[in-house]
């Protein structure tokens, strides 16, 4: 008697459905892996802005797969996958000390429901040179101090005048704050693998 309650017991669970190791199985037996070597190349859209003046490090940047990445001649992953990085520099300007610059990072890729670990090279942006500006700015000083110089005191005047002008041009720049970077929502980007990166997706 207690043998045949055993037995339909043992058949109640067995009926009950998969186990555990079961589910993981046909989970393994549905999906591969697939890993992308360093060097590999990520287009990139950016679907959050950055700027040198108004980002912070470690803020949060979301972009998105441009081109798919390719294994063996087939699409892994495809165009729009998200990807989820930080800013890792944001300077700004700081007037005549340096150039404005913004550098970005990325470290997780989401693709078939699952985020995925990676490391990229950083992409940074610096801001365009102000030198021919600048120069212009002083010169114009120096044009307009001459000219009231040389009405005021002939040569001598002119020479002293070119003196103080190009002064007041060079006060002009060190007041003045240079170009920020910003790059807005939309902006194509691209970047490098730094390690190897594994995803899972289905077969």
């Amino acid at each position: 008697m207690l043998f045949a309650v055993v037995m339909m017991a043992a058949a109640v669970v067995t009926s009950c459905g998969p186990t555990a190791g079961d589910v993981e199985t046909e989970v393994a037996a549905a999906t591969r892996e697939v890993t992308f070597p360093v060097g590999t190349v990520l287009h990139l859209q950016l679907t959050s802005g950055v700027a040198s003046d108004t980002s912070h490090v470690e803020e949060v940047v979301n972009a998105e797969l441009t081109q798919p990445l390719v294994m063996n001649n087939q699409n892994v992953v495809p165009i729009g996958a998200k990807v989820t990085g930080i800013v890792s520099e944001a300077d700004d300007s700081d007037k005549v000390k340096g150039r404005a610059r913004v550098s970005v990072q990325f470290n997780v890729l989401s693709v078939g429901g699952r985020q995925h670990d990676m490391r990229t090279s950083g992409f940074s942006r610096t801001a365009s040179a102000t030198k021919s500006e600048d120069a212009t700015k002083i010169g114009v000083g120096a044009g307009i101090g001459a000219a009231v110089g040389g009405i005021l005191g002939g040569g001598k005047g002119a020479a002293e005048g070119a003196l103080i002008g190009g002064g007041a041009g060079t006060g002009l720049v060190l007041a003045t704050r240079g170009k920020e970077v910003r790059l807005a929502s939309g902006t194509q980007i691209t970047t490098r693998l730094t390690m190897p990166l594994t995803v899972r997706v289905a077969n």
